[in-house]
Parts: C-alpha cells; sequence; structure tokens
C-alpha cells in the first residue's frame, strides 16, 4: 500500500482522477446540448473545481520527482487515454484508426520527453 503512495506513483493516480473530473466538467455537457448555458456554466465550474483539488497536490507531489515537463507529458497522455474512454462509453463516439494513430504520434513524442 505504502508503494502506490509514493511520490513516484500517486501523482499519477491523483492526475488520473482530476482528468475525469476534468472530462466531464468540459465535455459531459455535450450529452444535454438543451440544458441552458448558464446552468451548464456553473455544474462544469464545480465539478472543475474538484479537478483542482486533485490536480494541484498531484503536481507538488510529483514534482519531488519529476520535472515540470515530464508531470505536463504525463497529463497530457492521461488526459488522451481519459478522453477517449469518455467519448466512446459515456458520448457514444466512435474511436477511428485516425485517432488511434494520431494519439500513438503524440505518444511517441511523449516518450522523448522521459528519454535521458
Amino acid at each position: 500500500m505504502t508503494s502506490l503512495l509514493s511520490p513516484s506513483l500517486l501523482p499519477i493516480f491523483l492526475l488520473v482522477a482530476s482528468n475525469v473530473f476534468m472530462t466531464f466538467a468540459w465535455y459531459g455537457h455535450l450529452k444535454y446540448p438543451t440544458a441552458p448555458l448558464a446552468l451548464v456554466v456553473f455544474t462544469s465550474w464545480g465539478i472543475a473545481l474538484m479537478e483542482y483539488w486533485l490536480a494541484i497536490p498531484a503536481n507538488r507531489i510529483g514534482h519531488t520527482v519529476y520535472s515540470t515537463a515530464e508531470l505536463k507529458t504525463m497529463q497530457e497522455v492521461i488526459t488522451l487515454v481519459v478522453f477517449s474512454v469518455f467519448s466512446v462509453f459515456y458520448l457514444k463516439e466512435a474511436f477511428t484508426w485516425q485517432h488511434v494513430a494520431g494519439f500513438a504520434l503524440i505518444a511517441g513524442g511523449a516518450t522523448l520527453i522521459f528519454k535521458a
């Protein structure tokens, strides 16, 4: 259990959780296109507040073992994975080979950040 709370793993778990909240804040309302815009904005803002409560500690803890470039790269890759799952299962959108290829290119670029 303590290894899951280590400064190298805990930020990853926190970033995954924060990205789930942020994805719902930014895109969850698309399932309800007739909802009043003001309600959508304020609801999204409240959801995003929860994201901040996870992302800020993730970055602060993670910065003890990762560079800011590494943290940002992790966050972007996690965002793509969370968004892909969200768009397929929540929004019922197709995930095409172009998505896979584009995300693979981004992931390939991300690996360069972690190379010494």
